[in-house]
């Protein structure tokens, strides 16, 4: 949402900025301000989503308003937002989904860091194995496995002909 400030350059898309990013900030205080309650037991997911109806009806009355939009961009957006309404706000109906991207992101900054320093590769295959190493030492890292032992063990089973190794939770 925040990307939309680059291109606020008619009154519409002014308009569309100011209020997405309003409902935005509401909808995020919304279900960080009972956070130490929910943990406690205090406030039940079913409560959260009660709160949160009200602001999700208007953002799809702010998405149908800017459907037919003068604006291109703001008509793109608008259509994203009407075509993805049911990801908006997974983090609300499924137990343990973020309502950010800022986990994803802080996992990526390591591979970022590596391939600027690194000059990034010379081909579609280096970035092909660069990709699944670093998606599988990333994983490694956040089921706290060792990720050096997992790559040498797989690469053990691929020369031995035996079934590879899952990534997929324990």
């Amino acid at each position: 949402m925040l990307g939309i400030r680059e291109f606020a350059r008619t009154t519409d898309a002014e308009r569309f900025r100011r209020d997405a990013l309003a409902l935005t900030a509401r909808l995020f205080r919304a279900q960080r301000a009972p956070r130490h309650r929910f943990r406690s037991g205090e406030v039940d997911r079913a409560e959260l989503i009660l709160k949160s109806i009200p602001l999700q009806k208007r953002f799809f009355r702010l998405r149908e308003q800017h459907l037919d939009s003068g604006d291109n961009e703001v008509r793109v957006l608008a259509t994203a937002m009407f075509q993805h309404c049911d990801r908006l706000f997974a983090f609300l109906e499924y137990p343990g989904v973020e309502p950010t991207n800022n986990s994803a992101e802080r996992a990526l900054r390591h591979a970022v860091i590596w391939r600027r320093g690194s000059f990034g590769n010379q081909s579609a295959n280096g970035e092909e194995a660069t990709a699944r190493l670093l998606t599988a030492a990333r994983t490694c890292v956040m089921q706290r496995r060792n990720a050096l032992e997992f790559l040498c063990d797989s690469v053990s089973r691929h020369r031995a002909g035996q079934p590879a190794l899952s990534l997929l939770q324990r």
